[in-house]
């Protein structure tokens, strides 16, 4: 299959966390989408059968706001402006563009005006939609009409119908938005009229060649997590070239869950994966990381520290460096959240994305066979490679493994003790919450925010956490995600506590994260839950430590739900037996993502 010859739908990446989402889910309606850079030359996208303006980081009247080819909008085909995408066309067709009166981030109630607009076909009149902005749509440009709005957004939709030009608000390439598929298909579909042609198993061959060409006349060193995107690349590796010049290396770092190693081992040997190697490098990790706190210093530790391991193994198995370039199982999220596309915020800076790595990638010593794609499309492609299902459907676990889920601090309180305003607000709203005295990554507005969680306590519904969560995040910058109290051995405050990655620490998360994962085999919610970090906090009540757990449901990575489990379950079952084992506070994180990551740091 020649991808010139189908039909395609090009997306501008203006440096939003779903500019690659889009593209993920125009290919899930089986249609090619490539992503381009906002500045393109007009002939580098003439081929395309609609193109598609992604959301930023950044206000369209900013000095820096990224470089954009205006005559792009001259290009006779239908265009979709999303978001901060939406803004930009009409702020360059002659509209306004001003600071909203009120900053949405998270579900609004949407409102179809114009029923019979073609991007709005077979779509209730009334539906749920996500937002993330702070800017929005003050005048419109001529010949543009309204076709959608919300409580708090006049311009939610619009379009100018003859030049089949369209603009939103809202998100429809994330989950949250109740028909964002159908906005989609209604665009690529029906006003682009695309063909359905696209699909990961017609890729396969297109990897495959991209994997020769980048390994030819070389051997290809791997490193295999054992998580499902690094366990897909070696098995893609092995089927592409052969075992015998492929070598699969598992470093154990001293961050992993507990027997991970011994399982990963055993899962992959098991499968007849030979060609792997397995490395205790706990004790070099350690060391690097003692006494660091900061968590993107601890993210470039480790991802450094892992590039040291494998040299030094290369040199331990008498390796010609010359003979070899190294692979990594890196997917897309990884990329954008690390800033590595021209106009993308950094969220987190991954393992795979130190500056080390990217110097590999700048000589070609690099090869990432996976990086263009999803996990659930990596997860597709595993399945079309027949590996197994418990391989393939594992919960994700992030390369630096327990290291971004031990949150470290020097003891000192992070942030406000309290803020006024959002006393008041929480105060109305006749709930008990506070802030705590310590950060976590977020991501608002397609920007990295670094902020506290707010804890919230008593007998509430999830329906009610969810909304108080959204609502308040919503308003208060100094907030990012929210905590919900199951269970605590004491009224009183909580005592911020100095903590590093040492070993005694990381025992102390690994047994707290072996009970809750055997509680969700035990009760059978493991294939209902996506994925569920397990946080230590820099925080101690009455002198014992505390968790958070964050289970979530997700497909891609890029957006998340948190997952509902039964309170009852939690209280009566699972906190019981954390209790007994030592923790003073098991905390739950009732925020979507965005407005938070789904790792803490």
């Amino acid at each position: 299959m020649n991808l010139g010859d189908l039909d395609t739908i090009a997306v501008l990446d203006f440096g939003g966390q779903y500019a690659h989402l889009i593209a993920n889910r125009i290919r899930r309606l089986g249609v090619f989408a490539r992503i381009f850079s906002p500045n393109s030359p007009v002939e580098h996208l003439s081929f395309a059968k609609g193109i598609v303006f992604s959301g930023g980081p950044m206000s369209v009247y900013e000095k820096n706001a990224p470089a954009f080819n205006k005559d792009i909008l001259g290009i006779n085909i239908p265009k979709l402006g999303i978001c901060y995408g939406h803004q930009l066309i009409a702020l360059n067709l002659g509209g306004e563009v001003s600071p909203g009166k009120v900053k949405e981030y998270g579900i609004s109630s949407l409102q179809i005006i114009k029923i019979d607009s073609l991007l709005f076909k077979n779509i209730p009149e009334n539906s749920f939609a996500w937002m993330s902005h702070g800017d929005s749509v003050s005048k419109l440009p001529a010949g543009f009409s309204t076709i959608a709005r919300t409580s708090d957004c006049e311009f939610a939709g619009v379009e100018n119908a003859e030049k089949k030009i369209y603009g939103i608000q809202f998100h429809p390439e994330v989950k949250h938005t109740e028909f964002g598929d159908k906005f989609l298909e209604n665009f690529v579909l029906d006003i682009c009229g695309c063909k359905k042609s696209w699909s990961i198993k017609s890729y396969v061959p297109q990897i495959s060649e991209k994997i020769s060409k980048a390994a030819e006349g070389k051997k290809v060193f791997l490193l295999v997590s054992g998580g499902v995107d690094s366990t897909v690349a070696f098995v893609l590796l092995n089927k592409v070239l052969g075992q015998e010049r492929v070598l699969g290396l598992h470093i154990d770092n001293g961050l992993m869950r507990l027997n991970e190693s011994q399982q990963v081992m055993k899962f992959l040997q098991k499968e007849g994966m030979n060609n792997l190697q397995i490395c205790d490098a706990g004790k070099d990790f350690l060391r690097e990381l003692q006494g660091v706190s900061e968590p993107e210093k601890k993210r470039n530790i480790i991802g450094e520290t892992f590039l040291k391991i494998k040299d030094s193994e290369m040199a331990r198995l008498s390796l010609n460096t010359n003979d070899w370039i190294m692979a990594q199982g890196t997917i897309y999220p990884d990329t954008i959240e690390s800033g590595g596309t021209e106009n993308a915020d950094s969220i987190k800076t991954h393992h795979n994305r130190v500056q080390g790595v990217l110097d590999l990638q700048e000589k070609g010593l690099l090869l990432e066979p996976l990086a263009d794609l999803y996990k659930d499309e990596v997860r597709i492609l595993g399945e079309e490679l027949c590996i197994p299902k418990e391989l393939i459907w594992r919960h994700p676990f992030p390369g630096p493994g327990l290291g971004v889920r031990l949150l470290c601090s020097d003891g000192k309180a992070s942030g406000k003790s309290e803020i006024p305003e959002l006393k008041k607000a929480i105060d109305e709203l006749s709930i008990k919450a506070r802030l705590l005295p310590i950060k976590s990554v977020g991501v608002q507005g397609d920007a990295r925010t670094y902020a506290q969680p707010l804890l919230i306590e008593g007998e509430l519904s999830w329906e009610t956490l969810e909304n108080i969560s959204t609502s308040l995040i919503n308003r208060f910058k100094a907030i990012n995600r929210s905590v919900w109290l199951v269970g605590s051995v004491s009224e009183t405050t909580f005592e911020t506590a100095e903590q590093y990655c040492t070993k005694e620490a990381l025992d102390t998360l690994r047994l707290f994260d072996s009970i809750c994962f055997n509680f969700l085999i035990e009760n059978n919610l493991y294939d209902k839950i996506w994925q569920m970090p397990v946080v230590l906090l820099p925080l101690k009540i009455a002198g014992k430590p505390c968790i958070v757990m964050r289970p979530v449901n997700s497909a891609e990575a890029m957006t998340a739900n948190f997952a509902k489990i039964d309170q009852g379950l939690l209280r009566n079952s699972l906190w019981t037996k954390l209790k007994e084992a030592g923790l003073g506070a098991l905390l739950y994180d009732v925020t979507h993502k965005p407005p938070a990551t789904i790792e803490w740091e």
